[in-house]
């Protein structure tokens, strides 16, 4: 695979066109997400981050005069606009969501789903999800930050028919941590039965398995985010928390079809101990490993279908689109 970094050539009469240079890739090098806004050249010599393009996803560099930042390409206003006009369902997620903050240092996270338009679906645009974060791209979320990210509705059902952990929230979230619903809203809840799968318990315990590697350095190597922790109780207990969280609702969602939220006792109060190190490291490893047996046996012996009614939700989600466009819903 190679990688380009852009920059800028002059031409005659003072314009700038960019230029691809092709790089080895260095797949010891994590690639992080794109700034977060714009940023404009204002004169010939100003210094840019370097950027390098993997995918559509920037990888920051050291400073190079004439380079342009990456913009990430889900966060301009025309991806704005169109997930607030269309929005259908939008849900608090997160560890409040969860039962599992701590304290009041959490950010504020929220997940939401809009019917794409005619034109983004007929034609030759497309949208997959908008994305704001009060932060640039690339540093964490502090208290009284937002992460939001709203999906088209086409992109978060394949999501959720797959079984992933956290596109499936916005089935499940209580009354009062749903801040946008609509008709075709509550429909897109209602339908909960037919998206549900075995293939749900696949995802939970494949989640559960990267925090584990996160936690014991497997991936990512030795690195965390999250030092603070590492220095406080000898572990991320973070990623702990998420890696036990995962293997129960996952249980919880192939014995009963349902994750209740916030987490029902004695898990909230277990896990949140495990936070601020309550719980050893090896208490934690070895519940998710009863946790991940367990998964494994349900994925035979579950009350949900091996997979998902597709020809259901098929219907639904063009009766939703026809609906939405002829601006019956």
């Amino acid at each position: 695979m190679l990688l380009y970094q852009l920059s800028y050539r002059p031409k005659a009469g003072g314009i700038r066109t960019p230029v691809r240079h092709m790089e080895s890739e260095n797949r010891n090098t994590p690639a992080r997400n794109s700034s977060d806004g714009s940023a404009r050249s204002r004169g010939a010599a100003r210094e840019f981050p370097s950027v390098t393009i993997r995918g559509g996803r920037p990888l920051r560099g050291g400073k190079t005069r004439g380079v342009n930042p990456f913009v990430n390409p889900h966060s301009t206003p025309e991806h704005r606009r169109v997930a607030e006009q269309h929005e259908i369902l939008r849900v608090l997620v997160g560890s409040s969501v969860h039962g599992t903050a701590v304290d009041d240092q959490n950010d504020r996270d929220e997940m939401g789903i809009c019917i794409e338009p005619a034109e983004y679906v007929c034609g030759l645009r497309t949208f997959e999800q908008y994305v704001h974060r009060t932060q640039p791209e690339g540093t964490r979320s502090g208290p009284g930050d937002v992460d939001l990210t709203i999906y088209g509705l086409r992109k978060w059902m394949r999501l959720a028919t797959q079984g992933n952990p956290t596109v499936l929230l916005p089935l499940f979230v209580a009354d009062k941590d749903i801040i946008v619903r609509t008709e075709l809203g509550a429909e897109l809840r209602a339908l909960a039965p037919a998206i549900l799968s075995r293939q749900a318990g696949e995802r939970f315990k494949g989640y559960l398995q990267a925090q584990r590697d996160r936690l014991l350095g497997v991936r990512g190597g030795a690195h965390t985010n999250r030092p603070e922790l590492v220095d406080v109780y000898g572990f991320d207990t973070k990623y702990a928390m998420h890696m036990v969280r995962l293997g129960v609702q996952g249980v919880e969602l192939l014995e009963t079809g349902r994750i209740t939220l916030p987490m029902p006792e004695p898990w909230r109060t277990w896990l949140r101990e495990l936070r601020v190190g309550g719980h050893t490291r090896e208490e934690a490893l070895d519940v998710a490993g009863e946790m991940e047996a367990r998964l494994d046996a349900l994925l035979s012996t579950s009350l949900l279908p091996p997979r998902p009614d597709l020809t259901a939700v098929d219907a639904w989600l063009v009766s939703a689109h026809q609906r939405a466009w002829a601006g019956g819903a």
